[in-house]
């Protein structure tokens, strides 16, 4: 529970600091928001959100932490040497937040539903629907509340170009069925359509194995399932924050033989992957990224 000394100091911050004109209403998920007409101090607290800044040349004040790197993904950070790291997606500092001053956040419902009136007493604050497969849809609404709309479309336009290009180029072999697994520290997840990379991945037109072909997330696994990966084509990726405990399970379940016995592993058809690129970044950087990926291994030509 946060501390009333917070918001209050977060009103007084509110009530005082200079901030610019007000000329907009935008409506996110959850109401209308009265935004600053040119933003010039902003906060952003999620992952792809701050991908979606950065893609339209805007360098936020703060931003949360990524969940892999110190503090940033490695395919960021050097555009944010120096930007102040707010805390977690989960966990925000709001005392550091407020001593930013900033004149708009960028928030996500299912992360900050919480402390939505305290953000909001710092600053105005727009919060998108959803996570997961939506950073399209999220990055058009933030890019709008700065006052970026048309760049951010323009951004969101050469995506869509580039993925239609680079699936022209794949002609037959998007023929093939592609599986997706990710390691954890303790655990393994298969993973569905409804998320970064099997978005992606449909977006493209890949076709996905009759047990991943789910308008899903993702799920928790035991061994015995491991021919739930079998495909044409398998990704996988490790979160490893650096105790050794996700590439200790990588390690374990790769080596099982359940796994060496899959045809996909039989043919040289595994490709390990970026867990910041294929999942966890989850915004428009990380999904060029991924595309990078895609014709690495299809000898396609750069679309970039």
């Amino acid at each position: 529970m946060q501390r009333p000394h917070l918001l209050i100091a977060a009103t007084i911050v509110a009530s005082t600091m200079s901030m610019p004109a007000h000329a907009r209403d935008i409506t996110h998920a959850m109401g209308v928001t009265d935004v600053p007409d040119d933003p010039q101090r902003i906060v952003v607290l999620t992952n792809e959100g701050t991908e979606a800044l950065l893609a339209v040349g805007v360098t936020p004040v703060g931003a949360a932490k990524s969940w892999l790197g110190d503090p940033w993904y490695d395919h960021i950070a050097e555009q944010m040497t120096e930007v102040t790291n707010v805390g977690e997606e989960s966990a925000v500092n709001l005392e550091l937040l407020v001593a930013l001053e900033p004149d708009l956040i960028l928030a996500n419902k299912a992360r900050h539903e919480a402390i939505y009136e305290q953000l909001s007493a710092i600053a105005p604050t727009v919060v998108s629907e959803r996570l997961r497969g939506d950073w399209k849809i999220n990055m058009a609404l933030y890019t709008d509340a700065i006052g970026k709309g048309a760049e951010g479309q323009a951004a969101l336009d050469a995506y869509d170009a580039r993925i239609s290009a680079i699936s022209a180029a794949l002609g037959e072999s998007l023929d093939e069925e592609i599986s997706i697994a990710r390691f954890m520290g303790g655990q393994t997840r298969i993973y569905f359509k409804d998320s970064f990379s099997g978005l992606t991945l449909e977006q493209i037109g890949f076709a996905r194995p009759a047990t991943q072909n789910k308008p899903e997330f993702a799920e928790q696994i035991t061994k015995e399932r491991i021919p739930e990966f079998e495909g044409d084509r398998l990704f996988y990726f490790t979160y490893e924050t650096g105790n050794g405990e996700g590439d200790t399970q990588a390690l374990d379940w790769l080596n099982d033989p359940l796994w060496q016995n899959l045809a996909v592993v039989q043919a040289g058809k595994v490709h390990e992957v970026s867990d910041a690129v294929w999942n966890t970044a989850g915004g428009y950087i990380a999904a060029n990224l991924l595309l990078d990926d895609i014709e690495n291994v299809y000898g396609l030509e750069s679309t970039r």
